[in-house]
């Protein structure tokens, strides 16, 4: 992400081209959502269809109100503290005037928040997928609510805020490794060591219900990042949104490859599951460091990150956990690793004059990126389990166990998301009663 405040000897003047481009970029982001919604509802069972793409739209509803009443404050705000940012004036979003400049660049004020709420909106829907068939909706919408105000909001600021730690410190997250996918896959390890795992876990087939929408929604999702990778930059000066536009394309197709090559290897055979999968894992690890890598140093994080994100996704057969969606496996691990192979790619071209350690530029940044990504990763699990147990002991986080085997769709939402009474011959079947029978993937298997 470009720095919040960046001082110029003359100032800047609104350009319409630039505010144009950021409008745009909004709305790619904005598409982000309901694609996560499509690839995550794609990959559970038939019964729980609907309840995942609602955890994703709810974020949409719930988290822009925060933000325009106190989000954006505390994430942009003046810091306080190195932690926390606070501007009363931005409450509400008032006295802000239309053609108010983010300071140093060329583009409103609002066009900035509203850019950066999309960012907000999406990363709490990261997190639904670990927590697929099992938790209540009035519990998530709740987490979703709180976790945005005493997670997102703070590590927004300390990684992209004028005066937050890591920024100060100089550790690169171009769009979002650390405050967006390590955030959200560190809070969605926590949130299942809580709430413990599925009825059936490691017995019963959990296998993806529709491959044709796991692969609509990898492909919004691709389509959209553009604008999550190449807008963060605040405009279309000087080429490094460029940069970031090549990086973010072959990052993504490099990763398929690797992901791809592995599965063929490990399982003997190349999956549709295991493609989408290995294009969010490349698009999650070039997110951080697209801006200060080349195009050969985006191919290297790209195979990188798709073979041992496959590698991750296996890990919680071994070590007991249930990331219904592999969440952990490629966000959290897709996005440390994005984050901390800039130590080692950053060529001091792009971005900025920060080089890794292939280019000179000894471990120094290495160290940096290190201290952003673990400082993120505890802060978010610890704080998100917490909220999950205060949840879980108060009004419960998860559906009663008749609810949870039935279906969760009928019990939360009283609808199927496929409904065959008008298909003919004989007796109406809904979705719940009779589930299709997909082609089993080998990214599932232990």
């Amino acid at each position: 992400m470009a720095p919040a405040i960046t001082l110029a000897a003359d100032a800047p003047t609104l350009s319409a081209a630039n505010t144009g481009f950021m409008l745009i970029c909004s709305a790619l982001v904005m598409l982000m959502t309901p694609g996560l919604a499509f690839f995550y509802g794609g990959m559970v069972r038939v019964k729980s269809t609907l309840n995942m793409l609602m955890m994703s739209f709810i974020s949409l509803g719930i988290v822009t109100v925060l933000w325009v009443l106190y989000g954006f404050s505390m994430a942009f705000g003046t810091d306080s503290g190195s932690v926390i940012g606070w501007n009363s004036d931005w409450v509400g979003l008032s006295d802000i005037g239309l053609t108010e400049l983010w300071d140093g660049y060329t583009i409103p004020v609002f066009v900035f928040l509203v850019f950066q709420l999309m960012f907000a909106v999406l990363t709490p829907a990261l997190i639904s997928g670990a927590l697929a068939d099992r938790v209540k909706f009035t519990a998530w919408a709740l987490f979703v609510a709180l976790w945005a105000t005493v997670v997102y909001f703070p590590v927004a600021h300390w990684v992209w805020g004028a005066g937050g730690w890591a920024f100060e410190l100089g550790v690169i997250d171009f769009a979002g490794g650390t405050a967006v996918h390590i955030n959200a896959g560190a809070a969605a390890l926590g949130v299942i060591l809580v709430i413990g795992k599925r009825i059936g876990f490691k017995k019963d087939p959990m296998r993806p219900h529709s491959l044709p929408l796991v692969m609509l929604g990898a492909a919004l999702l691709w389509f959209g990042w553009f604008g999550f990778n190449a807008g963060s930059w605040l405009g279309n000066d000087d080429g490094v949104g460029a940069l970031m536009f090549v990086n973010t394309q072959v990052a993504t197709g490099a990763a398929v490859l690797g992901w791809l090559a592995y599965e063929k290897i490990r399982h003997g055979a190349f999956t549709t599951l295991g493609a989408a999968s290995g294009a969010v894992s490349g698009l999650v690890a070039i997110t951080p460091a697209g801006g200060a890598v080349s195009p050969l140093g985006a191919i290297a994080v790209g195979v990188i990150a798709g073979v041992l994100c496959a590698m991750a996704v296996g890990l919680k057969y071994k070590l007991g956990y249930d990331d219904s969606l592999d969440v952990v496996g490629v966000h959290l691990v897709g996005g440390i690793l994005g984050s901390l192979l800039i130590g080692f790619f950053a060529t001091g071209k792009g971005q900025s004059d920060v080089a890794g350690l292939f280019y000179g530029g000894g471990l120094d940044q290495f160290w940096k990126q290190c201290a952003g990504v673990f400082g993120v990763l505890a802060y978010s699990l610890v704080v998100s389990a917490v909220l999950a147990l205060l949840l879980d002991k108060t009004i419960g986080m998860r559906v009663s166990e008749d609810d949870e085997v039935a279906g969760i769709d009928q019990a939360e939402h009283a609808e199927t998301a496929y409904d065959f009474s008008g298909a003919g011959g004989g007796a109406a079947r809904t979705a719940v009663t009779a589930p299709v029978a997909p082609a089993e993937s080998k990214k599932v298997d232990a």
